[in-house]
């Protein structure tokens, strides 16, 4: 899908990331008018203007978010396990397979104990689900593991389609 958002970015932050290797950098710089963009509109239909780029940019945003602060228990405790859907396709096309894997690991473990996510929890139950569902805790694991290579694959593969995701001026 086309992007009916694409954000100007400046066209030398662009080129002293690629530059220096800052891919990190690099897709913040990305990342970041999509957050902003967001935060102005209050709604989720906004990634519906999104390329499928933009989309896996900023979902992956938010799963770096959450899982550094509390693992995939947290990021689907907050209700962001929508996200994950399409995500493993994206990573695929992007060249991440691994973290494609990750990806479709937690949708398998969500899947199976859905009824126990889904439910409203206490602070308590929260916590306890740490304790019932120890697999989060190795996936939790090979996402750090994963996560500076994915974004360098994802920031390497925004440059080759640019047009995808900013107007570089």
């Amino acid at each position: 899908m086309d992007s009916k958002y694409l954000p100007e970015i400046s066209l030398s932050g662009l080129e002293e990331k690629k530059n220096l290797q800052d891919w990190q950098g690099l897709f913040e710089l990305l990342t970041e008018p999509l957050h902003e963009e967001l935060y102005k509109r209050q709604t989720f239909d906004f990634f519906d203007e999104l390329s499928d780029g933009q989309q896996l940019f900023i979902s992956y945003d938010y799963v770096v978010n959450q899982v550094s602060q509390g693992g995939f228990i947290q990021f689907i405790e907050n209700g962001y396990v929508g996200l994950l859907l399409p995500m493993p396709e994206w990573l695929y096309k992007a060249g991440a397979p691994d973290m494609a894997k990750i990806i479709d690991d937690v949708l398998k473990v969500y899947v199976l104990n859905k009824d126990l996510m889904d439910k409203k929890n206490t602070l308590e139950e929260f916590a306890s689900l740490y304790d019932e569902l120890k697999e989060f805790e190795i996936i939790d694991e090979r996402f750090f593991q994963f996560n500076v290579p994915t974004i360098e694959i994802m920031s390497r593969y925004a440059l080759l389609h640019l047009a995808e995701f900013a107007l570089a001026k």
